[in-house]
């Protein structure tokens, strides 16, 4: 059966059959020998911790991963390389006839680790064998991850705040793609962020957009974040428009804050047959457009008052026509205002030209955005005064068909 389209299959099915009532600590094992069927000698599992700087074995019950590195640092690996460039890599070969790979593991287009895989063959159906398997184990992650407190203690590299707790559980992936749109998003301090948020929800030839930062830095900076969130989501639901939107979450915050507390944010919506950007600004930074690998404008937009304060400013939505490759961003004021203690900010233009020249050096974009923040860290010497967020949106253009290479996002194929 090895290496044959009935070993591949019988591998999948095996894995699918026996994912439902497993536990997380027996899927190790399982994933070894169900891929047994498709010649592989040993899986392992590896998934990346919440900052994004290094990878973390799975260990299970009935597994053995002698000599295996429980471990593993993204910068300066071929590991690291596969999960940054999202690109099958040779790991060092066993010898013997033994070969061994290092496959990028995908929910959807969020990098959520990598399999470490081992094989007797090195022919072309390998690569589809081993792609086929890391669908079927990302997807199967997934959907324990939610129940699983292993799983997130396993990619916790240090304690997370009470306001990280809240805001990580809540938001979307990281990492999105269709035909149409290319999203992705960085957090930091990934551990202990409290006042900064963001999300993106499509609905239909819609992409809603928001981005938020509230006061403080503290838990009840989290809350006021949550909060504003649900506000968001709630009446975007229930069908307001994007003024709608923030008026929901000035009500939210003055019931339960009395004025004391506000949220700065911009809401936005895309409309993925036109191009056309819509949105509001609500006391926070005005978004940038880059165009054709430069940075090209702030959107301007005349900004009502933050959330939460019922300062009466009235709020307009803005327009702007987008043409297909443009790239949106909204940020938050970690991002332009870190600085080393005593020297200059980090600065719009340092942060506009680090997203265009990582573009053009062919990175997919969460790629860019995880070295962008560490970059943010390394001018602040490791630790932020500041939550420092950023959420990019690509306009691909008005096609729903799956464009992986457009996207940015994958170094796989769109067969695989």
């Amino acid at each position: 059966m090895e290496g044959t389209g009935e070993g591949r299959r019988a591998m999948l099915a095996d894995l699918l059959a026996a994912s439902h009532l497993m536990p997380v600590e027996l899927l190790p094992a399982k994933a070894s020998q169900c891929a047994r069927a498709a010649g592989f000698r040993q899986v392992l599992i590896y998934l990346a911790d919440l900052q994004r700087s290094v990878l973390c074995l799975l260990q299970g019950e009935g597994t053995e991963h002698q000599g295996a590195e429980a471990v593993l640092p993204i910068r300066g690996t071929v590991a690291g390389r596969a999960y940054q460039y999202v690109d099958i890599q040779p790991a060092a070969p066993a010898g013997d006839g033994v070969f061994q790979w290092w496959v990028p593991l995908l929910d959807g287009t969020e990098r959520i680790g990598l399999l470490h895989v081992t094989s007797a063959r090195d022919d072309a159906d390998v690569r589809a064998d081993m792609e086929a398997l890391a669908s079927l184990l990302a997807l199967i992650i997934i959907s324990k991850r939610g129940t699983s407190d292993a799983l997130a203690k396993l990619v916790r590299a240090q304690p997370v705040s009470l306001a990280a707790e809240m805001q990580w559980n809540l938001m979307s992936p990281r990492t999105y793609a269709d035909g149409r749109v290319a999203i992705s998003a960085s957090m930091e301090p990934a551990y202990e962020i409290s006042g900064d948020i963001f999300e993106y929800a499509v609905d239909g030839p819609l992409v809603n957009l928001s981005i938020f930062d509230a006061m403080g830095h503290d838990t009840a900076a989290g809350l006021s974040a949550t909060l504003a969130l649900a506000a968001c989501r709630n009446s975007r639901r229930q069908g307001a428009g994007l003024i709608g939107r923030g008026e929901a979450i000035e009500r939210a915050l003055i019931e339960q804050y009395d004025r004391q507390r506000y949220v700065t944010g911009i809401l936005a919506t895309l409309d993925t047959r036109t191009g056309i950007l819509r949105w509001v600004n609500r006391g926070h930074h005005r978004p940038i457009i880059i165009r054709d690998h430069r940075w090209t404008t702030n959107l301007s937009c005349p900004a009502a008052h933050p959330m939460g304060t019922g300062l009466g400013l009235p709020s307009t939505v803005c327009e702007e026509q987008l043409q297909p490759g443009d790239r949106i961003v909204f940020y938050t004021d970690g991002i332009t205002e870190a600085r080393r203690p005593g020297g200059r900010e980090f600065g719009l233009e340092r942060f506009t030209d680090f997203l265009v020249r990582h573009h053009a050096d062919g990175l997919p974009v969460p790629e860019t955005l995880r070295r962008l923040i560490q970059a943010v860290l390394d001018y602040h010497d490791g630790h932020l005064q500041d939550d420092a967020t950023v959420l990019l949106c690509e306009w691909l253009g008005p096609h729903l068909e799956p464009v992986h290479e457009a996207a940015g996002l994958t170094g796989l194929s769109a067969d695989g």
